[in-house]
Parts: C-alpha cells; sequence; structure tokens
C-alpha cells in the first residue's frame, strides 16, 4: 500500500508532497467531525453536516491536486460538482432521474432550489470512489463501472440518514427497499446513472497516470462505510438502511479491504 513519494505526480515532489499531506489532515478533520455527528442535535447537527462535507470535499480535492497535477485534479472535482450539481437542479424540477423530492432550507443557500453544499456532497466522494475502483481494477471499463457502483452505493447510507434529519423529503416514495420506506428505488436509480457519467469522467481525466499514494482516500471510503454502519444502527436507529449500505456498499469496500490486507 505505501507507494514512494518519488512516484507522486506531475505537480512536483515538493508541491505533490504538501498537497497530499494537507488531504490527509483534512481526512483526519473530517473523521473527527463524523465521530461527532451522532452526538449532536438539532441546528448544531446541521451545521457539522455542512462542516463534514466542506472537509471532506477538502481532503478529496488536495489529493487528487497532490496526486494528478493541479489542472487534472481541480477539473475533476469540478466536474463531479457540475454533474452532481445539475443533475439535482433537474431532479428538483422535473423529478427524473431520482424522482419527485424537495429541500428543506436546513442545508444553507440554495441556487435554483438546491443547496449549494450539495453540490460539494457529490465531489466528497466522487474522488475516493475513483481512487478505489483504480486500486481494485485495471482495465478503463471496470475501472468506470465499479467507481460508479462506489459512488452510487454509499447513498444507500447516506439518503435515509438525511432524510431522517429533514434535510430532503420524497413526494412518493415508492417503490421502496424493503424497511427504508423514506426512499424510493428511483432514486438508487438515478445515483447509478449519474454516477456513471461522473466515473466515467474523472476517469477519462486521470487516464493512465497514478493516484498513489492512494492510502488516505481508500482509508476514507473504508471509514465512511464502516463509521456509516455504525451510525445508523447504534445512533440514529435507521437499522434496515444500515444492513442494505452495508450490503451495496459492502461490494466495494469489503473487497477492498481484503486487498489491503494482502497487500500488507
Amino acid at each position: 500500500m505505501t507507494v514512494p513519494i518519488a512516484e507522486l505526480a506531475p505537480a512536483g515532489l515538493a508541491p505533490a508532497r504538501t498537497f497530499v499531506n494537507a488531504s490527509i489532515l483534512f481526512t483526519v478533520a473530517a473523521v473527527a467531525l463524523q465521530i461527532c455527528y451522532p452526538l449532536v442535535h438539532e441546528s448544531t447537527r446541521d451545521r457539522l453536516t455542512a462542516a463534514v462535507v466542506v472537509t471532506f470535499a477538502m481532503a478529496a480535492a488536495l489529493h487528487a491536486v497532490g496526486c494528478i497535477g493541479v489542472p487534472r485534479g481541480l477539473t475533476v472535482v469540478a466536474i463531479s460538482v457540475g454533474i452532481g450539481f445539475v443533475a439535482e437542479v433537474v431532479g428538483v424540477r422535473s423529478g427524473i432521474p431520482f424522482g419527485s423530492y424537495r429541500y428543506a432550507d436546513s442545508l444553507g443557500p440554495r441556487l435554483a432550489g438546491v443547496p449549494i453544499i450539495v453540490g460539494l456532497a457529490w465531489a466528497m466522494m466522487a474522488w475516493p470512489a475513483a481512487v478505489v475502483a483504480r486500486r481494485l481494477a485495471r482495465t478503463r471499463i471496470s475501472q468506470v463501472v465499479i467507481g460508479a457502483w462506489a459512488l452510487a452505493s454509499w447513498d444507500l447510507f447516506l439518503d435515509p440518514q438525511m432524510v431522517a434529519a429533514g434535510h430532503w423529503t420524497w413526494r412518493e416514495p415508492t417503490p421502496h427497499l424493503p424497511g427504508v420506506q423514506t426512499v424510493p428505488l428511483t432514486n438508487l436509480l438515478g445515483w447509478l446513472v449519474v454516477s456513471a457519467v461522473v466515473s466515467l469522467a474523472g476517469q477519462y481525466i486521470v487516464g493512465s497516470r497514478s493516484v498513489r499514494p492512494d492510502g488516505p482516500m481508500l482509508a476514507l471510503y473504508l471509514w465512511t462505510y464502516a463509521s456509516s454502519i455504525l451510525a445508523l444502527i447504534a445512533f440514529l436507529e435507521l437499522r434496515a438502511a444500515a444492513l442494505w449500505g452495508a450490503l451495496g456498499m459492502g461490494l466495494v469496500a469489503l473487497p477492498l479491504a481484503v486487498t489491503l490486507v494482502r497487500h500488507r
């Protein structure tokens, strides 16, 4: 799992090291904030949600810049934000591709009916998902497919949690997964479609370039998986959502964990 710092990408050794080290600091901060999430309530939890998204997204952006250079790294992040945000704007106005839903006022300023921070929420996991896909697969097609599922399956945890927190609601949450009555299956389908576009664009921009050292993003992805299961079961009383998330995201997270153990 350890890769010589000399293999860091195009921006040059010293700048690359600086960006990756900064990414590690933001990764630690994001984890610390997520640990606090179940322990606070109401408006404090709303503010903490925004802080987690921003910190997580910064960790991803800095890592991308450190590994593939400033222009490409920022482009990957910007495309993730742009595609995700546009999809959300279309979604709240037309019900396509996620189903009919609306946002509350709890996530801060909105643009075209969508909280601005939602774009960063797409970016915060898009890059870790892309890095995971490159660790697990070698061909471009398989990297795109795995990256898309790695991103979309995260929403099996995210949406039930955010609906329970009152950040958005669905007009007709049917059909739905057993035990998750608040989120329709159309939402997962929409996430798969949008995630596939994000994954395709991201992998195309990265191309054949190395994304090593990939440890910070792999750790962040596995932490998100494990901590989501724990939080939804032990603190948020969303056991069915925890089960579906464990199964869905586990299709990527568990093989990743096995791969890392084998290559220690």
